[in-house]
């Protein structure tokens, strides 16, 4: 029973690593085009900027639980597995981590300054920080793919001595390129489904020419992925159900049936994490110089009582982790307008007036002076947030 539990931890982990790509792919794809999407003056971009926002805002935070979760499984299940790729990709990984925050920060504190200036500068770093793991998840999976320079010490032990350079090849940047067209055309058709007025039609428009793109580019990386770095026959069948999603994807979006295109989006995400894990297996971590010093599933497995009772806690709180999402996503199933929402955000056009304590001074005999520093005037008004 036992033995079987590493590729029952490598199939899982990989389920876990689809939710994120799913999930958090239309986040991403929302922020990418926060700054570039909305049309108009000052005023409408920024009503059209909530409106994005509040498509994702529901749901974002919990999207990111699956990345949590991954991160969580690979280093207990396969702790060698997490060591050496997250030593080993040190810098890009960080760089996420640092994306990631700054996103979380501009989705937050958007909203807590009246100053327009202040949220078309989150509004920025937003777009930069859904950018940047857009592109580096996917040379990181194509590097899984490809391989990389991985030897082994006196002990056995492998290790990733290529620098960050080494991690950049015209297979890997390909792979960047294919994440980042993917989730901005899967978060077009998401926040088409979401929202209704202007912003729905913007995301119509950008959906049918984006979904094209990922077409063509999700069938050139593919067939490169299985030609040249798959050993296994049967991953070409992950690679036809992808091709079938991006066609299905671009068809529906050009159709302007947006439900029915996110689904088909949903499915060739699916698919091609399929396609990377078959193509991996059994390997975790291909080596580039020499196959004997790859890293298999079953060499990075931790312990057999170690799974056994990770399985024991999957099986009880995974069911429960869906199913609080699916319940979310009913409760947020709404669509959202631009159209009518007021013109500020409630709460932020209002100026309150803070009262000023003057300290009694020794040489009069009263708080109050003539000066022009009398509590409660409109100078000392200060916005709430």
């Amino acid at each position: 029973m036992t033995e079987a539990l590493p590729l029952v931890w490598f199939v899982l982990i990989a389920v876990l690593w689809t939710g994120y790509l799913v999930l958090e792919g239309f986040d991403f794809g929302v922020g990418m085009l926060l700054t570039i999407l909305p049309r108009g003056d000052a005023q409408r971009r920024d009503k059209e900027r909530r409106t994005m926002l509040s498509a994702i805002g529901p749901h974002w935070d919990g999207n990111e639980v699956w990345l949590i979760t991954a991160g969580g499984a690979m280093f207990a299940a396969f702790p060698e597995w997490y060591a050496t790729m997250f030593s080993g990709m040190y810098l890009p990984l960080l760089v996420i981590l640092v994306a990631l925050i700054v996103r979380i920060c501009a989705i937050e504190w958007r909203g807590k300054v009246t100053d327009p200036a202040w949220r078309r500068r989150w509004d920025l770093l937003h777009t930069i920080s859904a950018w940047v793991p857009a592109v580096l998840w996917g040379v990181a999976f194509a590097n899984l793919v490809q391989g990389m320079e991985i030897v082994r010490d006196d002990a056995g032990n492998a290790q990733l001595t290529g620098g960050l350079l080494s991690l950049l090849t015209p297979f890997t940047l390909l792979g960047g390129l294919l994440t980042a067209v993917l989730f901005l055309a899967h978060g077009m058709v998401f926040l088409a489904w979401k929202t209704a007025g202007t912003v729905h039609d913007q995301a119509v428009a950008a959906a049918k020419p984006l979904s094209l793109i990922a077409l063509v580019v999700g069938a050139a990386w593919g067939l490169w992925a299985q030609l040249a770095h798959s050993a296994h026959v049967w991953t070409w069948a992950p690679l036809v159900v992808a091709a079938v999603g991006l066609v299905g994807a671009a068809f529906f979006a050009h159709r302007e049936q947006e439900g029915r295109s996110f689904v088909c989006s949903a499915v060739t995400i699916v698919a091609a994490v399929v396609l990377i894990f078959g193509a991996m297996a059994p390997d975790v971590m291909r080596s580039s110089v020499d196959p004997a010093y790859s890293l298999t599933f079953r060499e990075a497995a931790a312990t057999g009582p170690t799974l056994v009772v990770m399985s024991i806690v999957a099986l009880v709180f995974v069911p429960l982790v869906l199913a609080y999402q699916a319940w979310s996503y009913w409760v947020f199933r709404r669509r959202i307008n631009a159209d009518v929402l007021p013109d500020t955000p409630a709460g932020l056009d209002r100026r309150v007036t803070v009262p000023v304590r003057v300290a009694a001074r020794s040489d009069r005999g009263d708080a109050g002076s003539d000066d022009g520093s009398d509590a409660g005037s409109d100078d000392d008004a200060a916005p709430t947030a």
